[in-house]
């Protein structure tokens, strides 16, 4: 099973390896998607957990007795076509390319089958026309 969560870290609780004390303790593959994490600083990750459903359970309720924030990451990213001006600057920091310019047309392409919601896309746009719809 698969299980896309937010988790925000402590700044108290960055130094505990996360990723390493769920493969090792819980048998959890961890994907980290996105990373904020720096120290002596609040932190926040996007991941996909791996594995046995009654695992990830286990392991998400480990995490919240040590502090840390897990929410379950769903949704989807939603262009507002009406608001965007196709300036590309949600293209750079893409990493699966879901966002591209069309070079006959120069405007916005979503491939969302290759949206991996990582959300690096939202604070870059200059017109808020990037969301994601929970």
């Amino acid at each position: 099973m698969k299980k896309r969560v937010t988790i925000t870290v402590p700044s108290n609780a960055i130094r505990i390896p996360l990723t390493y004390r769920l493969a090792k303790d819980f048998n959890i593959a961890t994907n980290i998607i996105r990373a904020q994490v720096a120290p002596n600083q609040i932190g926040k990750l996007v991941v996909e957990l791996q594995g046995d459903i009654d695992q990830i359970d286990a392991a998400i309720e480990w995490m919240r007795m040590e502090d840390f924030q897990v929410f379950s990451a769903s949704g989807e990213i939603v262009i507002d076509e009406d608001s965007c001006v196709d300036c590309g600057l949600c293209t750079g920091v893409c990493p699966t390319q879901a966002l591209v310019l069309n070079p006959e047309t120069f405007r916005l392409d979503f491939r969302r089958s290759r949206c991996i919601v990582c959300e690096q896309c939202i604070p870059i746009c200059p017109v808020a026309a990037i969301s994601n719809n929970l």
